[in-house]
């Protein structure tokens, strides 16, 4: 890789950590402290925004100190290198998870608002928290059992899984289970609340209060449909280009070029800094 792309995903890197530390410190506070947005289901973005805050203050910081010093990594097999793949995947498991559940909570808020209580109680909230963490850290530890391996890329300046060709079927399953699952539901929910939203606003609506009705115009369903649009490009944008390149390391056998690697790798990491401001976005 050139010195001067190393540089470039170094400097990424560090902006990308200081934003994440910042979003989700800002993010955290706001729903501990603030007592309107005090709910049963809080606690999926609770544990987006500590997943989250917990990648900008390890995983980001590694890659952006391995990159600007240029240091050829530890050794993979060491505990430095396993623990930093562990707390990456775990994280990178639970962030995308917590943020998945979240957007089944606001779908719900939205399309099944009669029986949401109903629902979403804070015993179902307190159980889907606790099936995210298990499958997080039963995901994490499988390569430290010896169903996968953990090493050190010398192209994204990161300890993460091995793309390798033998370990195909751990990067599929995680991949499947782990990434394209949670993903694939955020953006089918957002894609049918946008359709509900279009066609509420050719509807139309009135809102009615004690004194007298006044229409809703349509401009105000439209603008949460940009929202959820903005939502699902920019989740899209963070996690395609990582997905293509580590299926494509994992079952062609090749190396994909360093500087496509390092990208892909920055973009994927980067989601812990976009976070926060897409879950700011879809509060009322």
């Amino acid at each position: 890789m050139s010195e001067a792309v190393r540089w470039l995903y170094g400097a990424l890197m560090v902006a990308s950590s200081a934003t994440a530390v910042l979003g989700n410190l800002l993010l955290l506070l706001l729903l501990l402290l603030h007592r309107e947005l005090r709910s049963d289901t809080r606690g999926f973005s609770l544990s987006l925004g500590v997943s989250d805050l917990a990648l900008g203050l390890s995983t980001i910081p590694f890659g952006a100190h391995n990159g600007l010093a240029g240091w050829e990594g530890p050794p993979s097999g060491g505990a430095l290198c396993q623990g930093s793949a562990f707390l990456f995947l775990l994280l990178q498991t639970a962030s995308l998870h917590s943020l998945a559940w979240a957007t089944v909570d606001k779908f719900t808020e939205i399309c099944f608002a009669l029986s949401y209580r109903r629902l979403w109680t804070a015993a179902r909230s307190r159980a889907a928290l606790a099936l995210v963490w298990t499958f997080s850290l039963l995901s994490a530890a499988l390569p430290l059992l010896g169903f996968g391996r953990f090493a050190y890329s010398e192209s994204r300046f990161l300890c993460c899984p091995s793309f390798a060709p033998e370990q195909r079927l751990f990067v599929a399953l995680w991949m499947a289970a782990g990434v394209v699952a949670p993903i694939l539901t955020m953006c089918s929910l957002y894609g049918y609340i946008v359709f509900v939203a279009r066609k509420q606003a050719r509807r139309g609506t009135f809102r009615c209060n004690e004194q007298h009705c006044f229409y809703v115009p349509a401009n105000t369903y439209l603008k949460s449909s940009v929202v959820m649009v903005t939502n699902s490009v920019c989740l899209l944008l963070c996690w395609l280009p990582y997905i293509s390149v580590c299926l494509y390391e994992t079952f062609s056998g090749l190396r994909s070029p360093a500087a496509l690697s390092a990208l892909s790798c920055w973009l994927c990491v980067s989601s812990a800094a976009f976070n926060p401001w897409i879950s700011c976005l879809t509060q009322t």
